[in-house]
């Protein structure tokens, strides 16, 4: 292993020596590879190009395009050579893209085809001239390739390597600038943690625009030397098969892809063979709290086991993560991973164990600062330097985090404090529910009432007098929601989350 290594470009050198013809990625659409010898060859092409074209020698290049072969190779070559990539998020409103584009000084973006139209939507609100380079996401090769190849220069791992941004639902986005030192961090402490090495494929449909799709699906395999299954976007008919096809020996997703795989094996019967399966050493669910119900039946289907986790962006992913063993806890994103973590009070003193406050969080896969964003970092921060997450919750007596929710998103109804996870997690219990978010609605007498949303299975029904007499006997009525609203999608981020403030525009929907 590259034990001395504290940038990506020595990552990629050692394994390109080590192991060239090494598959790095699959891309399914159209069935194409990328080795590690691939991957420095065009790297030293690119940086060639760059240099043509002006782009500054640290300079940040702006990525909007899907999962794919050249997206791929793009994000990777650009932070071997120096420069800066800004993958943005695909979801995002004009409003949010322009802003973005505005903001991160990008010299140049790539864009796919089928985002042209987002894209112009957005470009008459930028205030700057940015370059365009329209690529196809599936393309074999780039249009840097006819370039001669350069030596990539010197790094440092205090480099700035990963500019991405916060998807802005309650404000502006907020610029995370992730260092090579923070990646590197990251790709070693997930892969140790996994006991991850060049043997291991992990099988991902996450976006290359959001942290976990990065980080844990990109960076991790990355660094350990192994490989990368990459489809365009998650299908539950083609899952499985790309499992078998590519060999996975792990599987990397959000709770919204787990809910679809048990309610598709559960309607139709069928389920992945045992040759599809045994490979699989283990899956993996983070992005969003995992509904304890939903855990131990994809386990008692599928017979892999599930390790929950939790990251951010501001941490370059994963902070928290249960263990390989049977200490691991259901509802429970696990023990510190690569970081130290503490729970404070609204004063910022540390409370103790099972008391609940917001999280914390310090080390070396944690930012520094935001882009072109002191008086948010210094919010972030605070005078001890530790990171404040806005996520509540509490540590248990055997060290293991348990996350209630979002500071922005507890409801407070009559002066109680309801965390919404507490709501989802009940109304998921009913046989005909897929999906629920719940969300505080403005009330005159008690300040906030609780209102839910639910997505019900294809062949279950119900209506909302059944939903709130099972919510009464569970939940108790004082935290039963005042209003039940059926709906066919829920408002996510780019990592499936729920975005619950936005729920709330469907109050009198």
């Amino acid at each position: 292993m590259h034990k001395e290594a504290v940038h990506l470009q020595q990552v990629l050198e050692y394994w390109a020596q080590q192991q060239p013809d090494r598959v790095l990625l699959f891309a399914p659409e159209p069935n194409l590879t990328l080795s590690y010898h691939q991957l420095l060859n065009e790297a030293q092409h690119l940086h060639a190009w760059f240099d043509q074209l002006k782009i500054s020698k640290h300079g940040h290049v702006g990525l909007l395009m899907h999962n794919g072969r050249q997206t791929t190779s793009l994000f990777l070559e650009t932070m071997v050579g120096g420069r800066v990539i800004t993958p943005f998020n695909l979801l995002a409103p004009p409003e949010q893209l322009a802003y973005s584009l505005d903001h991160s000084d990008i010299e140049i973006l790539f864009y796919a085809p089928n985002n042209k139209d987002a894209l112009f939507t957005a470009l008459p609100y930028v205030k700057r001239t940015v370059p365009l380079i329209e690529l196809d996401p599936d393309a074999a090769v780039g249009p840097y390739m006819h370039t001669e190849p350069i030596r990539l220069p010197e790094l440092t791992e205090n480099h700035p390597a990963l500019l991405m941004y916060t998807s802005g639902t309650t404000g502006t986005p907020k610029g995370v600038l992730l260092s090579h030192r923070n990646l590197m961090h990251a790709g070693k402490s997930v892969g140790e943690w996994h006991s991850l090495n060049p043997d291991d494929v992990v099988l991902s449909s996450l976006p290359i625009y959001h942290i976990n799709g990065q980080c844990i699906s990109t960076i991790t395999p990355f660094y350990t030397g192994g490989a990368i299954i990459s489809p365009h976007h998650f299908s539950v008919s083609a899952w499985w098969d790309l499992a078998q096809r590519y060999q996975a020996t792990w599987i990397n997703m959000v709770p919204t892809i787990i809910a679809y795989l048990i309610n598709a094996a559960k309607s139709t019967g069928k389920k992945p063979t045992r040759e599809a399966l045994k490979r699989i050493r283990f899956g993996r669910s983070a992005s969003a709290p995992l509904p304890p119900e939903h855990h131990k039946e994809f386990e008692t289907l599928f017979g892999i086991t599930v390790i929950e986790a939790m990251g951010m962006t501001e941490s370059s992913s994963m902070v928290f993560c249960n263990p390989h063993d049977e200490r691991r806890r259901y509802g429970s994103p696990g023990l510190p991973c690569g970081v130290e973590a503490k729970v404070i009070d609204p004063n910022g003193i540390a409370q103790g164990d099972q008391i609940v406050g917001e999280i914390c969080l310090r080390g070396n896969n944690v930012m520094s600062t935001y882009y072109k964003g002191e008086a948010e970092t210094q919010k972030a921060f605070g005078a001890d330097a530790w990171l404040k997450t806005g996520d509540l919750g509490m540590r248990d007596t055997d060290g293991f985090y348990f996350i209630t929710g979002r500071l922005k998103e507890l409801i407070i109804k009559g002066g109680e404090n309801i965390a919404p996870r507490e709501i989802d997690e009940a109304l998921l219990k009913h046989p005909a529910v897929l999906d629920a978010a719940a969300v505080g609605i403005p009330d005159v007498n008690y300040g906030q009432e609780i209102m839910a949303c639910i997505i019900l299975k294809d062949d279950m029904s119900c209506d909302e007098t059944e939903l709130r007499d099972f919510c009464i006997k569970t939940l108790g009525k004082f935290r039963t929601p005042k209003i039940i609203k059926f709906v066919k999608d829920l408002p996510r981020g780019a990592s499936g989350k729920v975005q619950r403030l936005k729920l709330i525009e469907l109050i009198d929907a």
